[in-house]
């Protein structure tokens, strides 16, 4: 049996269907779910989040006009969830690092306390570094790095210039850098 598309699911759902709605949620769910714990950085804010974000998409869908990817929709809808946390929270400059960088660049610190010590306060740095950025520049540095979305998608997602977003991705990463380089 074939699985139905999102456009189909949301049709089924808007004439009444609610096992419609589950399979959207269980097909999305794990992605708006690692899509908030990398921007807030821990398991229980990210389960907080998630829960708000399907609770907004069942009041919403009803008046889903498909001018972009279901996909699309839910992401946004998932950082603007969790950018609105942060800032409820005053947890922006907190994000975890560690959790968000990718695995392969992680070293292996388990034999060795001096290389797990100079792990732990080079993740520290970066956080620093990543929470000093001005709040343009973090949005579109965690939505392109750490979730590698395309200029587009962040340009739909936070509604502004492709131009602009990579101006602001580009002095994210200078700034980064700069500060790097002064505490190192």
């Amino acid at each position: 049996m074939q699985e139905k598309s999102d456009f189909e699911l949301i049709s089924e759902f808007k004439n009444g269907n609610q096992e419609a709605f589950n399979l959207l949620v269980r097909k999305y769910q794990k992605k708006v779910y690692w899509i908030a714990r990398k921007m807030l950085g821990n398991h229980d804010d990210a389960d907080d989040v998630v829960q708000d974000v399907f609770v907004k998409i069942f009041k919403s869908l009803k008046d889903f006009r498909n001018e972009s990817s279901f996909y699309t929709w839910v992401y946004r809808i998932t950082v603007n969830f969790s950018i609105s946390f942060l800032r409820r929270k005053k947890m922006f400059d907190l994000i975890k690092f560690d959790e968000a960088f990718p695995a392969t660049l992680k070293v292996n610190t388990n034999d060795n306390p001096i290389l797990s010590i100079e792990n732990q306060e080079m993740n520290t740095i970066i956080e620093q570094a990543i929470a000093q950025l001005p709040n343009k520049q973090k949005k579109v540095f965690i939505l392109r790095y750490y979730n590698e979305l395309p200029y587009e998608e962040i340009s739909k997602i936070l509604k502004t210039s492709v131009g602009g977003l990579k101006a602001n991705y580009f002095h994210a990463l200078k700034n980064i850098k700069k500060y790097l380089d002064k505490e190192l």
